[in-house]
C-alpha cells in the first residue's frame, strides 16, 4: 500500500504541475509501492498510477491499493499509457525525474504537446524532514547495526583478512533481516586505512593496526550507516593521536546539529577541530549527508558549501576523518537525529577506542 502520496501531491500544486512522473527505485522505495524497472508511477492532481507491465501484475494486486493499476500490453511503451493518462486528466504539464529521462523519452514526452519540468534536487528533497513512521524505522534499522557490528567484533582476529571481515559483516547483515547492505561495503586495515572508500583486499589483520569497518543495511525500505575503528592489541602513537582528534571532531560536529543551523557552519564546527589539531591536508571530504532511503542522494548534505538550513526530523551522517597515507586513517561516523531541536547520535555502539 502506498505512502506518503499527500507530499507527491503537495509538490506538485507548490510548483503548479498537473502531473507527476516517478521512475526511480528510491522515490518508488520511499512511496513504498513496486520498485521493479518495469514500474512507473504517474501522479495526476487527484489521483496516483502505478504502470506495469505482466511481470508485476500479481504482485501489485497483492500489494497495491492507493494506486490504480494500468497494465502495458505485451512490447507497449509506457509513454502511449503516460499519454492516455494525461489526456484523460486534461493535463498540460508534466514533471520528469531529471536523471531518469532518457533523450529518446525526453523527445517523446515533447511530442505530447505538454510543458515538461525536469526536476532534479526538489525531488530529493521530498524526502529531507522524515515523519514518525520514518524515524521510528531508522530507529530500528541502526539498531540492528550496532548489533551486527557486535557480532562481528567479536569474531576478528590476527590472520584474517578483510575479505573475511566483510563477508562476516554481509553476513550478519541479511540474518538479522536486512533486505540487503545499503552500500558496497568498506573494510580496511593498517596503512590501507587511509583510502577513506577503502574496498577490502586479502590484506591480513595485524596488532596494532587500525581496523576499520564502514557499513549500513537497508531495512523495510530504509538505511542504516555506520564507520567504527578497532584494534587488537594498543595502536601505535601516531595513529591513537589521529583517533582521538577525529573524536574530538565528531562530539564537535554532533553539538552544532541542530535546529536552524547551516549546514556549512556545521561541517566547520567539526573541521576546525581537524585543522587546529595540523591534519588540515588530510580532512578531504564533506562532513555528512543525509540518512534515508538511498545512502546516495539524501538530503542535507554537510560539507563547506552547502547552505541547506537544518529543521526538525532531519536526518544525518556526521563523518569526520583523516587519512595520512604511510600511517593509516580513522572515519568515526553517526547518525544524527534532529528531535527537540538538537542533534541526538541514534547509534549506540561506543566511540571510545575499542581495544580488541
Amino acid at each position: 500500500m502506498a505512502k506518503r502520496l499527500n507530499k507527491m501531491f503537495q509538490f506538485m500544486q507548490d510548483r503548479q504541475v498537473d502531473a507527476l512522473l516517478i521512475k526511480s527505485k528510491t522515490m518508488k522505495r520511499y512511496i513504498d509501492t513496486l520498485t521493479g524497472g518495469g514500474c512507473k508511477i504517474l501522479f495526476t492532481k487527484e489521483k496516483g498510477y502505478l504502470i506495469l507491465d505482466g511481470r508485476y501484475l500479481t504482485e501489485a494486486k497483492e500489494k497495491e491499493s492507493d494506486l490504480e493499476i494500468r497494465l502495458l500490453g505485451i512490447g507497449q511503451s509506457y509513454l502511449e499509457v503516460v499519454k492516455e493518462i494525461l489526456k484523460e486528466n486534461s493535463c498540460h504539464s508534466l514533471g520528469v525525474e531529471m536523471d531518469q529521462i532518457s533523450i529518446f523519452e525526453y523527445e517523446k514526452l515533447k511530442k505530447m504537446d505538454i510543458s515538461i519540468h525536469l526536476y532534479d534536487e526538489e525531488i530529493s528533497l521530498i524526502r529531507v524532514v522524515k515523519d514518525e513512521d520514518e524515524i521510528r524505522t531508522l530507529k530500528e534499522a541502526i539498531e540492528i547495526t550496532d548489533t551486527i557490528y557486535k557480532n562481528v567484533l567479536e569474531r576478528v582476529h590476527t590472520g584474517m583478512n578483510e575479505y573475511e571481515i566483510s563477508a562476516l559483516l554481509q553476513y550478519f547483515s541479511i540474518s538479522s533481516g536486512a533486505q540487503q547492505m545499503s552500500f558496497d561495503t568498506i573494510v580496511a586495515t593498517g596503512e590501507r586505512t587511509a583510502l577513506p572508500h577503502g574496498r577490502p583486499t586479502s590484506r591480513c589483520v595485524k596488532e596494532h593496526e587500525p581496523i576499520l569497518m564502514d557499513f549500513g543495511i537497508q531495512y523495510k525500505n530504509y538505511q542504516s550507516d555506520i564507520t567504527r575503528i578497532c584494534f587488537i592489541g594498543q595502536p601505535y602513537d601516531p595513529i591513537a593521536k589521529i583517533y582521538d582528534t577525529v573524536l574530538k571532531a565528531n562530539l564537535a560536529g554532533i553539538k552544532a546539529i541542530k535546529e536552524g543551523a547551516i549546514a556549512c557552519d556545521v561541517d566547520k564546527a567539526a573541521r576546525d577541530v581537524i585543522d587546529q589539531a595540523g591534519y588540515k591536508d588530510y580532512f578531504n571530504h564533506g562532513l555528512g549527508h543525509g540518512i534515508g532511503v538511498d545512502n546516495g542522494s539524501e538530503y542535507p548534505i554537510l560539507n563547506p558549501k552547502s547552505k541547506t538550513i537544518l529543521k526538525e526530523n532531519m536526518v544525518m551522517s556526521c563523518e569526520p576523518g583523516i587519512y595520512v597515507p604511510g600511517i593509516g586513517g580513522i572515519r568515526i561516523e553517526d547518525d544524527v537525529w534532529i528531535h527537540d531541536g538538537i542533534g541526538i547520535p541514534l547509534n549506540k555502539t561506543t566511540k571510545e577506542m575499542i581495544i580488541l
